[in-house]
């Protein structure tokens, strides 16, 4: 049995470590973010939260901007909303669970980092746009759906309302410092329905 033992082939860290110290890092990130603020970001602080090498970190993230916008990924990211048959249902059901999202600990904080960060002369802003994109994708999803079930006018700038929608919750939270409760969902879902439903 010994020898058996001896013929199998050692196992690799493989992905649950590669997950882990991608989790650790993340996690970090947010730790010191809603402790300190952005001043406190810098990747040595992030690599002494998590325990792990900066060569470890940099493999992954090259710049501390591609690090913060990959940490307010890991909190509020791309979701997905099934066919319910009516636009005013699932938009409830984004804006519920972006609400839900935008409550845990630290996130408030960090993604006001992200939008200043956004800013900064060193920004690539890229990188912003394209992560705004992934959130807002499913939004955009529910309106064009919308429009091809008949519930949503074709005229509908849905640009415009898809931004509408995102920016209720994020501006609740980052420019008047309140959490986005139940009944602000419930009023955005009211308010962009009737903006953008078919007339009966």
């Amino acid at each position: 049995m010994a020898e058996d033992r001896m013929k199998q082939p050692r196992r690799g860290p493989g992905r649950p470590r590669e997950e882990r110290v991608t989790g650790a890092v993340l996690d970090a990130v947010i730790e010191l973010v809603a402790e300190s603020g952005m001043s406190a970001l810098t990747m040595d602080a992030v690599a002494a939260r998590a325990g792990v090498s900066k060569p470890a970190m940099y493999r992954r993230w090259s710049t501390k901007q591609d690090l913060v916008i990959a940490a307010a990924e890991s909190r509020i990211g791309p979701l997905s909303v099934p066919d319910m048959g009516d636009f005013r249902a699932e938009l409830q059901a984004v804006l519920t669970a972006r609400a839900e999202a935008y409550r845990q600990p630290g996130v408030g904080r960090l993604l006001a980092g992200v939008i200043g960060a956004a800013a900064e002369a060193e920004a690539e802003p890229g990188a912003y746009r394209a992560y705004t994109a992934r959130v807002m994708s499913e939004t955009r999803h529910l309106l064009e759906r919308g429009v091809a079930r008949g519930d949503v006018r074709p005229d509908v700038d849905l640009a415009a309302a898809a931004t509408l929608v995102a920016a209720s919750l994020v501006f609740r939270m980052v420019g008047e410092q309140q959490e986005p409760d139940e009944a602000l969902v419930a009023s955005v879902v009211e308010l962009i329905s009737r903006a953008v439903a078919v007339s009966p």
